[in-house]
């Protein structure tokens, strides 16, 4: 039976790895439905005319005519513009993967959501921002939320049914490109240094995410949300061989872990094919090869964003997406070479001490709107906190 599918954010590394399984399966066992990106004509255009979705997207309504003109002789439809995203994400689907970077990727997303739809999240600020809303929309529409993030992906493989069996969630960290540099060496990171992980291949933003250990913080309280766990009880180890994917430690003792080579075309499978699995052209783990892995406690010191997302999690109200919007907003300014390195965690943190301290975060945003209200803001301080540096 052909399962039907949209992948928003098709041309960024998520999108582009769940459409080479696409290609890689039998003939007839996927429908596209519906690709979206951000302003990549060639590349959408170029996957339209391979896939021949019902339906393609583009934010940047700039890139109207273009589109219309590269389109032209096809019976796709096109739209372009927010509201075409969350188009895309309504239409009639049996799985959505939404991997649209950042909180853009917010409406679309929850939009899938409230369709009922199998929903694999690959967007961790959909829950860093709008956790509360989030979750309840996924709960009201019956829809079911699938982890796409390696190691979300990891626990829920690996998570039993009883909860009260559950002493700790470990989520495992590679460390990054700097793991092992001092701090002198951080103060003199250039933008070519930071976006060569040493094991993953990821678009920009999460590879500058990785370097700093901001990532592993957002998904510390995606963790949160996705799992009803408390701060208290979820771990961040370091794992550079990046095998380990993550953990689950039970109250007796076990502890459950789901490995795997590197490669996320692994938990993408997982996610388009359950509660099946399908297969994966990922490379297999041979045991007999593998010379050690090995664990470490992060240094909060040398990145204090994981601190810093730690502190938002268990503040909770405005903090984690006071906290995800300076992030974005501070990485962007390091990519376009405006700050440095450590300027982003230094920024992230003077905003939220700007913006309200964290004992006194008030309520949670309880409608998009209101969180998007509340990210432009942040982001505003943002740009205020750099022109002061």
């Amino acid at each position: 039976m052909t399962k039907r599918i949209s992948v928003l954010g098709s041309t960024g590394s998520i999108g582009k790895s769940t459409l080479d399984i696409v290609r890689r399966s039998p003939v007839g066992t996927y429908q596209l439905v519906a690709l979206t990106a951000n302003r990549s004509v060639d590349e959408i255009v170029a996957q339209a005319l391979e896939f021949q979705p019902e339906f393609v997207a583009l934010a940047d309504i700039e890139q109207e005519p273009a589109l219309k003109a590269k389109l032209a002789d096809t019976n796709i439809e096109i739209g372009v513009g927010p509201e075409a995203l969350i188009e895309a994400a309504r239409r009639r689907a049996d799985f959505t993967m939404a991997a649209i970077i950042g909180s853009a990727g917010l409406e679309p997303t929850l939009a899938a959501v409230e369709q009922g739809q199998h929903v694999g999240l690959a967007n961790k600020e959909c829950l860093v921002c709008a956790g509360e809303t989030f979750m309840a929309a996924v709960r009201r529409s019956g829809a079911k939320l699938l982890p796409v993030d390696s190691e979300h992906n990891a626990i829920f493989q690996v998570l039993e049914d009883d909860p009260k069996g559950v002493r700790r969630l470990i989520l495992t960290a590679s460390g990054g490109p700097f793991r092992e540099a001092s701090l002198e060496a951080l103060g003199k990171v250039t933008r070519a240094d930071a976006l060569n992980h040493p094991v993953w291949s990821m678009g920009a933003k999460i590879s500058i995410d990785s370097a700093t250990l901001m990532n592993k913080g957002l998904e510390l309280i995606e963790a949160s949300w996705l799992f009803e766990r408390p701060s208290a009880e979820i771990d961040v180890i370091v794992h550079p061989q990046s095998i380990i994917h993550s953990m689950v430690e039970y109250v007796d003792g076990s502890v459950l872990a789901q490995l795997g080579s590197p490669d996320m075309r692994t938990p993408i499978a997982y996610s388009m094919g359950w509660p099946a699995r399908i297969s994966a052209p990922v490379e297999r783990l041979d045991f007999a090869k593998i010379s050690g892995l090995t664990f470490f406690e992060p240094d909060t010191t040398k990145f204090p964003s994981l601190r810093l997302a730690r502190e938002a999690l268990e503040a909770g109200g405005q903090a984690p997406c006071v906290l995800n919007a300076a992030n974005e907003q501070a990485v962007e300014a390091f990519l376009q070479g405006e700050i440095s390195f450590l300027d982003i965690a230094n920024v992230v943190e003077s905003t939220l001490n700007a913006f309200v301290k964290f004992s006194s975060f008030g309520c949670a945003p309880d409608t998009v709107q209101a969180v998007l209200s509340l990210d432009k803001s942040a982001r505003t301080t943002v740009d205020e906190q750099i022109v002061n540096l």
